[in-house]
Parts: C-alpha cells; structure tokens; sequence
C-alpha cells in the first residue's frame, strides 16, 4: 500500500470551520430544548424535535456515503453544509413572525439534518484522504474537541444569551456559522486534486454492494457496529433526557451552566487524545471507556442535586471521546481508502439506529413512567437514563470478551484487503 503524506494543516483548517458549525449547532439545539419544554412541558415533544433533526441523518448516510465515493467529497461537504442553514432560517422566520409551532419546528430542523446528512460520509473519508494512518488518532482527538464545542461551549454561551435576549439570537448566530465549513472547504478542494478512477463508473448498486461486502466478510467489524448501535441508543437517551431532567427542578442557565462543566470531561480527553492518541490496546480501552460511561450515566440520574450532576456528567463526557477514537481506528484500518465513503456511509445507518430508537422511544418512556409512577417528568427521565447507564456497563463487559473485535487491532495488508473486496463482490 502506498505510504501516503500527511495534510495536517488542510485538515485542521477543516476542523476549524467543523468546530465553528459545532457550537452554532449546539445553541440552536439548546435554545429549541428550552423553547419547546418551556412551551410543552413534554419530554416527548423535545424527543420528538430530536428525532425528526436526526432522522434523515440516519435514512440518508447510506447513499450519501455512496456518493461520497463517486464525487467530490469537498463539493458535498460544501453544499451540505451550506444548504443547511435553509431549515434554520425557516424557523427563525416563523419565530420573528410570533413565534413558532411545534410542527414549524419540526418542518425547520428536518430540512436542515437532510442538508446535513451530505456531510458526515465525506467529512470522514476527507480525512483518510487528508493524514498518514499514524494521524488518525491524533486527527480523531482533535474531531472529539471539535464535537464536544456543542456541549462545552454552547450551553453556557446559550443560557448567557438566553437572559438578554431570545432564542431568535442563537438561531442567527447558528446561521453565520455555516460559512466557516463552506469556506474551508473550498480552499482545501481547490489544493487536493481529485482521484479519476474507474471507482466513479460504478453503478450505483455495484458501489453499495461493495461497501456492504468490505463490512460483511469482517466478523469483528460487523459484530462492533452492531454493538455501537446499542451504546449509541443509550446515549441518546442520555442526551435526550438529561434536559428535561435538569429543567425540572432547575432554570435555562443553570441547566447551560451544569451542561458545560459536564462537557468539560470530554475537552480533558479531547485535550490529550489530540496531543497523545492512543497507541495501541484499543479495544480494551474502548470497553474500559464504555463501563465508566455507564458509571457515570447511571450517577448522573440518581439525585437532584447539580454538583452531584456536574462530577458525574464530566465521567460520562470524559469517556466518550476515547469510546468514539477507538471505534474510530478499529473502524478505519480496515476498510480500504477506496471505498471509505460508502463504508462510513453503511456503518453510519446501521451504528445511529441505535440514536433513532433512543430519541423515538425515550421521550415516550420517561412521560409513561413519571404518570404510572406518579412523579415528576424529570425523575421519569432520570429513571430512564439509570437503566440505560446498567445495560451500558453490560454491553461493555460483552464487548470485551469478542475475539474477534479484537483481532482487529491487526493494521489489515493490501493481500487482504483486495481478497475481502472480491468476497465482497
């Protein structure tokens, strides 16, 4: 396989214009939380909002993966990004016109995720294409930072601007930070020539089909993405729940303010993950990582008390970065440069139905329990995450007992990874 030379330096301009759309997509996620509890007093009507602005997402990373693979990469990131901010606009208009309806909401975030789902496959492969494989956890650390701005910085920077203004502020400012990424990913197009292979000739059938065979001829692989649908269920309900939770006994600020100490976990992990990697001992980590968050769900719920919240959530926040670094790595060595797209593409769908169910069902599960069990919906909320936190320590544990995730910690040769592609075929 041909050693290819790092673009460290293209690929953190890109990062840079991720980590500006990564804080604006947190204060429009923040500010639409509050509104709709605020308007609602319903778990479900938020769970309802964040499914409906993931959904897409999740139904079209599988041809946008295929096309990640047959065109530009840098040219969908361009209008994927760009063509988002359409949904947000909307709903800022209709929230300048009176405000907005839980439909509108629903209209505005759904447009925008469908934008979006043009982003993630070719954002992944950019980087295969950009670094060295010994730059991949080094860049995976940096990509953590970026998605933790969306926890760190956001929520405190929205409850702030929430006492002086209104939600109408935070949806602006989400649309100013779409430019950075189109920008960056423009100048970085312009210095990367794109590869003309035969690869593009391919039906678009034949290019899923090889995508789908690279995954299903690799047992661990298949068994580890099986397995991220589970932990990503789980941490959806977390993420889903943990608002409503909070603004049950608490306010917007203190819920921006506890939000961000929590994040403060993963900027730690990002921090060293950036500067250090991992070297080797990936699954390992990856199942240690994963118990802990489960720890640190499971105590994030238990009482409402905000310190008791703030040292549990930086647990929880702390372990997902080394979780998402090493699903990264064992993932990315070994799928072939060539077909990274539609692989991330298909591993993509399968690995985020776990968040579809969570944002589906979560919501619906935390009003049913706070009325069968005659509490508050913030403590049915609680309840729901506690058991996801237990079931998350169980899959951990079983996860570590894989021979074959294991064995792909072994950096596959070209010999296999051509013999697995004809399988495949």
């Amino acid at each position: 396989m041909k050693k290819k030379k790092g673009n460290f330096s293209k690929f953190m301009l890109l990062w840079t214009g991720e980590f500006l759309s990564a804080i604006g997509g947190g204060l429009t996620s923040f500010g639409l939380g509050v509104y709709v509890f605020s308007e609602t007093g319903s778990a479900a009507s938020m769970a309802l909002v964040t499914l409906l602005a993931f959904l897409p997402t999740v139904l079209l990373s599988v041809p946008a993966g295929v096309l990640a693979d047959r065109y530009d990469r840098r040219v969908l990131m361009m209008v994927g990004d760009g063509c988002s901010a359409f949904g947000i606009l909307y709903i800022l208009i209709c929230m300048m016109n009176g405000g907005a309806a839980l439909y509108q909401i629903c209209i505005g975030v759904f447009v925008s995720s469908t934008f979006s789902a043009l982003l993630e496959p070719s954002y992944r492969a950019t980087v295969t294409d950009l670094l060295t494989t010994e730059e991949y956890s080094k860049a995976s650390g940096m990509v953590s930072i970026a998605g933790s701005a969306r926890y760190l910085i956001s929520p405190m920077l929205a409850g702030a601007l929430l006492v002086v203004s209104d939600i109408r502020l935070l949806l602006l400012i989400d649309i100013c930070t779409f430019f950075p990424t189109v920008i960056a990913a423009a100048i970085v197009k312009k210095e990367i020539a794109v590869k003309k292979t035969s690869e593009t000739r391919e039906s678009f059938a034949d290019s899923l089909r090889q995508g789908w065979g690279t995954i299903k001829h690799n047992r661990g692989l298949l068994i580890l993405i099986v397995v991220s649908m589970a932990i990503t269920c789980f941490m959806g309900i977390c993420q889903t729940l943990s608002q409503p939770m909070i603004l049950d006994f608490s306010d917007s600020a203190t819920l921006g303010t506890a939000e961000t100490i929590c994040a403060c976990g993963m900027l730690v992990s990002s921090l060293f993950l950036g500067a250090r990697g991992i070297k080797n001992g990936y699954v390992k980590t990856l199942s240690l990582s994963l118990f802990l968050a489960g720890i640190g769900m499971t105590g994030f719920a238990m009482w409402e008390n905000i310190p008791l919240i703030c040292v549990f959530g930086f647990v929880f926040f702390a372990m997902l970065p080394f979780a998402n670094n090493c699903l990264d790595y064992l993932v990315r060595i070994n799928i072939p440069d060539e077909q990274q797209g539609r692989a991330w593409g298909i591993i993509g769908f399968i690995s985020q139905l776990g968040y579809v169910v969570a944002y589906g069902v979560a919501g619906a599960a935390s009003d049913g329990l706070a009325l069968r069990l005659k509490i508050s919906v913030g403590r049915g909320a609680a309840c729901v995450i506690i058991i996801a936190g237990v079931l998350l320590c169980v899959t951990a544990l079983i996860l570590y007992r894989q021979k074959s995730i294991r064995a792909l910690e072994v950096i596959p040769s070209v010999e296999r990874f051509e013999m697995e592609g004809r399988a495949g075929l």
